[in-house]
């Protein structure tokens, strides 16, 4: 670890990574000259936009400000509702004594500033009630424009929600088709002449896990099942020959802005690559990988440390090793591309590789893999940085 690699008191390994936590330090300073942090009603406002992600940081610096925020805000939620009740009575008394006062006088100025619209000379009549018939078209316009307006928005949510609900209930059923023999008994025809590692071979495939001969046999491209407990992650992972298909389309191969978890078209479940990678859209509903970037946070790694992946030829349980910020590169760029690592050529690649995703981890979990383990990389989109992605790594346990 490189010397005086040191932010806001915490460490880092890397100069990208210290890179990125001055920037959250440049980003933290601006927002502190923006929001005084002794008033409530700022630090209340500050804590709604990060809430809404109106401000993303890239490491610990920035989670520990987020957690100052969070912190102060649920201090000053108690002071704020003393204070309305305080003065909502205070209003209360104030009112009760210039009730009459305010009304008498408001009674003596209307009685003497009232006109009505016969006390007016014929031409100033006109013009006012062409202004009146004027002023009533302008409201009429604009509550047509409101109502069109609203049907709009609920016709938008009405499909929003609509779909949401019917892509959670075809999840649901697939769940409920592991383990069904409802068409376990179908007879297709296995595959047996597969790519592998560039070459055609004639590879005789191990059955089809019984959990999972219902759903291959509905759809043939599915290649595994993703599994982390306590999380919305639980889906049916699919493969094709490219990586384009499943951006957008579901396990039914209908058109789905979700898309589906996919495996990359260069990993094979059998025999198996060394490094598994999937991936899954950051959906800000949080479906698919809409919630991996929760494991920015080490105390939520602590809590959902293992992910369970089947194949659908064998069960796997993995343990998370690295969680990382990255980025796509140019190809001509000379760098460690996560993604391209699918089968290490040597133990000194692979440990380089380990080296490489060590060094870019958010935090230490204690776990390290040796030559001849099996991975499992988890891939997003990281919308704090252009081309961004996050990446999970777990390494096989069972």
């Amino acid at each position: 670890m490189a010397e005086g690699h040191i932010v806001a008191g915490r460490q880092f390994r890397t100069k990208t990574d210290y890179e990125a936590a001055l920037r959250d330090k440049k980003k933290i300073d601006k927002i502190c000259s923006e929001y005084d942090l002794k008033d409530p009603k700022a630090v209340l406002e500050l804590y709604g936009k990060l809430k809404a992600g109106d401000y993303r940081f890239e490491t610990m610096v920035g989670n520990d400000f987020d957690d100052k925020i969070y912190e102060l805000a649920e201090k000053y939620k108690g002071t704020k509702e003393e204070d309305k009740a305080g003065q909502k009575k205070k209003g209360r008394i104030k009112g009760q004594k210039n009730q009459k006062k305010g009304s008498a006088a408001s009674e003596g100025k209307n009685a003497k500033t009232t006109v009505s619209l016969e006390d007016l000379d014929k031409d100033m009549q006109r013009e006012v009630a062409a202004q009146l018939k004027a002023r009533d078209r302008r409201r009429k316009l604009l509550v047509v424009l409101c109502t069109a307006g609203a049907v709009l928005c609920f016709g938008y949510f009405a499909v929003y929600y609509y779909l949401a609900e019917k892509t959670d209930n075809d999840y649901n059923q697939l769940a409920d088709l592991k383990n069904s023999d409802a068409l376990a008994n179908t007879n297709i025809p296995a595959e047996k002449t597969l790519v592998v590692r560039g070459q055609e071979e004639e590879i005789e495939l191990p059955d089809v896990l019984d959990e999972y001969k219902t759903l291959y046999n509905k759809n043939r491209r599915l290649i595994g099942w993703l599994k982390i407990d306590d999380t919305i992650i639980d889906y049916p992972v699919m493969q094709t020959t490219n990586n384009e298909y499943y951006l957008d389309h579901n396990f039914n191969q209908e058109k789905d802005n979700n898309g589906s978890i996919f495996m990359d078209k260069d990993c094979i479940a059998w025999p198996r690559s060394q490094n598994l990678i999937l991936y899954g859209h950051h959906m800000r509903s949080g479906k698919m990988f809409g919630d991996l970037e929760k494991y920015a946070k080490e105390s939520y790694y602590k809590e959902h440390s293992v992910i369970r992946f089947d194949t659908i030829y064998e069960k796997g349980t993995y343990q998370v090793m690295y969680v990382f910020r990255t980025k796509v590169l140019k190809e001509n760029e000379i760098a460690f591309k996560y993604y391209q690592f699918i089968d290490a050529n040597s133990e000194e690649e692979f440990n380089s590789y380990m080296k490489e995703m060590e060094e870019m981890s958010l935090y230490d979990t204690g776990v390290t893999a040796g030559y001849g383990d099996d991975l499992l990389t988890l891939s997003t989109c990281d919308h704090s940085q252009t081309d961004g992605r996050f990446v999970v790594v777990a390494k096989r346990v069972q």
